[in-house]
């Protein structure tokens, strides 16, 4: 049994937390998958730039009626793809060997394991290890629903989609989430003919009511959407496609052809491959680790000292930049006891990088009336259409909208939602003033504002939310 003084269980955030401080210390890491995570491999970046080229793809085909004839007259997938993976693939591999085999003091365990005790923890080999500090950031997985078909080799999920031989003529999208409409513009823009069966009737439905129906219209106009449809099995074809059975909202039954199915129905997290609740750990309803505000995790509601969370395996968001967040809070809480720091979750954002591309902060507007009706407050909201603006104008944009929440009194920006062109630069001011609490009115009136920028129309929300007369 070889003892550590730290263990960190995932390569991706908690890799951060080595730093020099820990030079004079033994380090283990352990990672059964590909070295640096979710996000550097299957996740936020591979998926970005695949977004970019599908941005330029569908540009080309919405040019015309700006009176510039553009045409996108085909993907070379092979080029596209492996130009992103060699360059993700040598990063991690990098990342890889730096822990590996250059630093003296770090060891690397490429395999899963579990909790045999608080600080004990055995691999899937038998190698038994301890460690007086523990860090669990081993993120989270793929949902597979419980439908006959989905171990067909056609069948993918976010983790594996990237890297098909060759691009789909068809493909079929199972779910209505972030995922979904992500791959949804990505492979469309590309030429891929996509079907979504989307089981609710709307899409990104976990988002504002007013950014999910507009963009539900938005997609119905791009892609053939199936609200409220169900999948209930994949079977396999002689030419190599697969044939969906589909069922309607009313029973009715459909097939649905495609060369590619894609399951998006959302991510677990790991906590049962490590065995969290196995040695007493509290779990959330959603089966995350249970952590306090400083990241411990907790057993009976209480600190198990010396053990750790962080990220998708933890957190409710499920966003590399919260686990980024949550792995700074970490580190200096490691090296630091007597002086703990905590998580700050109260402003999270978040963007879908869908075409309309969509970036949410704070509530909902269902969630800022319910919070009014609990605090006695009055709450203003602002609907402001990108169109309204001169660079709109240039655009000719005519789905792109701002909503802006506010205390109807005080100007307490309560919630921001933008969908649009660039959706996920134009909040950032917003996050700013939300954090460093700047109300609406102080936003909008206490600083020059680009002209004819596209941030005009953030400027204008702001300015329709009318301050109180004094």
């Amino acid at each position: 049994m070889t003892h550590y003084d730290l263990a960190i269980i995932g390569s991706g955030s908690g890799n951060t937390i080595i730093t020099p401080e820990w030079d004079d210390k033994r380090i283990a890491i352990i990672e059964g998958g590909t070295f640096g995570g979710t996000c550097l491999n299957v996740g936020c970046i591979p998926t970005k730039m695949f977004v970019y080229p599908a941005e330029l793809a569908r540009a080309a085909d919405e040019a015309g009626r700006l009176g510039v004839d553009l045409q996108h007259t085909g993907t070379r997938w092979t080029d596209l793809r492996d130009r992103i993976f060699t360059r993700i693939d040598s990063i991690s591999d990098a990342g890889r060997v730096y822990r590996a085999d250059e630093l003296q003091h770090v060891d690397l365990y490429e395999e899963d394991l579990r909790f045999t005790g608080d600080h004990s923890l055995r691999t899937n080999a038998g190698t038994e290890i301890t460690a007086d500090q523990v860090v669990v950031a081993a993120g989270s997985r793929a949902v597979i629903p419980d439908i006959p078909g989905l171990d067909l080799p056609q069948v993918h999920t976010s983790d594996t989609v990237m890297r098909l031989e060759e691009q789909p003529r068809r493909m079929l999208i199972i779910g209505g989430g972030y995922i979904a409409a992500e791959f949804a513009h990505i492979f469309s823009a590309l030429g891929t003919d996509v079907t979504l069966a989307v089981r609710s009737g709307h899409m990104l439905r976990s988002l504002d009511d007013t950014i999910s129906e507009r963009f539900t219209e938005k997609a119905l106009a791009q892609w053939k959407v199936l609200t409220r449809h169900q999948v209930d099995r994949v079977d396999a074809n002689a030419d190599g496609s697969v044939t969906a059975n589909v069922t309607g909202p009313d029973g009715t039954a459909l097939s649905v052809e495609a060369d590619v199915v894609l399951v998006a129905t959302g991510r677990t997290p790991n906590s049962d491959r490590v065995g969290a609740a196995a040695v007493g750990f509290d779990e959330t309803e959603d089966g995350r680790i249970a952590v306090d505000p400083f990241q411990r995790v907790l057993r009976d509601g209480k600190p198990v000292p010396g053990v750790w969370a962080l990220g998708d395996i933890s957190s409710p968001f499920q966003l590399k930049h919260v686990a980024n967040h949550e792995a700074r809070v970490v580190s200096h809480n490691l090296l630091h006891p007597e002086a703990l720091h905590t998580s700050d979750h109260r402003y999270v954002p978040a963007a879908v990088f869908t075409r309309p591309q969509i970036a949410t902060v704070g509530l909902t507007e269902e969630q800022a009336l319910e919070r009014a009706e609990r605090t006695g407050s009055r709450v203003a909201v602002a609907v402001q259409q990108y169109g309204s603006t001169a660079y709109g104008w240039a655009m000719e944009d005519t789905t792109g909208i701002v909503k802006v929440l506010a205390e109807e009194d005080s100007g307490i920006i309560l919630g921001a939602h933008i969908m649009g062109h660039e959706a996920s630069n134009l909040i950032q001011p917003i996050i700013q003033a939300m954090h460093f609490g700047l109300d609406a009115f102080t936003m909008a009136r206490g600083q020059y504002w680009i002209h004819p920028a596209l941030t005009e129309v953030v400027e204008n929300a702001l300015l329709s939310l009318k301050a109180p007369s004094t």
